[in-house]
C-alpha cells in the first residue's frame, strides 16, 4: 500500500509504501523488479547495504529508459529517457518500508542528497 508520494518538480516523485509484516516481498525480489524496470542503462546498478540508526537498509541506483510498473492496473507507456530511480528497502521490526524516488536523471542527481537525509531521519520506534 502507498503511503505517502512526494511530488518534485520537473516530474519526479518519491513514493513510500507498507505491505505489513512479511508482505511486500523479499528484498532482492524488489530490487531485481525495480532494476528490470529500466532498460538500456549505461552504468551497472549500483546495490549497497547499510545500517542506519540499527535498521538494514538495502539501496539501489540504477537509470536509463523507465518502463515504470506495468501491471493489470499499470499498463506500461513508452519508456521515459535519461530517468533515474533511487530506492530503498528498509528492514524493519514490523515489515519492510520501501523508499522508490523516481524521474528525470538530472532532478534526482539533484535531489539524492535529500533523499539521503531523509534515509539518515529512518529510527525504530
Amino acid at each position: 500500500m502507498r503511503l505517502a508520494t512526494y511530488q518534485i518538480p520537473d516530474n519526479a516523485e518519491c513514493a513510500v509504501y507498507y505491505f505489513g509484516a512479511g508482505q511486500g516481498g523479499g528484498v532482492q525480489a524488489n530490487i531485481d523488479r525495480w532494476i528490470g524496470q529500466f532498460q538500456g542503462s549505461k552504468a551497472a546498478p549500483k546495490v549497497d547495504k547499510r545500517t542506519i540508526n540499527g535498521l538494514k537498509v538495502t539501496t539501489v541506483d540504477v537509470s536509463g529508459a523507465y518502463t515504470g510498473m506495468g501491471g493489470p492496473s499499470a499498463p506500461e507507456g513508452p519508456p521515459k529517457q535519461d530517468y533515474r530511480l533511487l530506492g530503498a528497502i528498509v528492514e524493519g521490526p514490523q515489515g519492510s518500508v520501501f523508499f522508490k524516488f523516481t524521474g528525470p536523471a538530472k532532478t534526482v542527481a539533484d535531489n539524492q542528497a535529500t533523499f539521503e537525509k531523509l534515509l539518515s531521519t529512518l529510527k525504530i520506534q
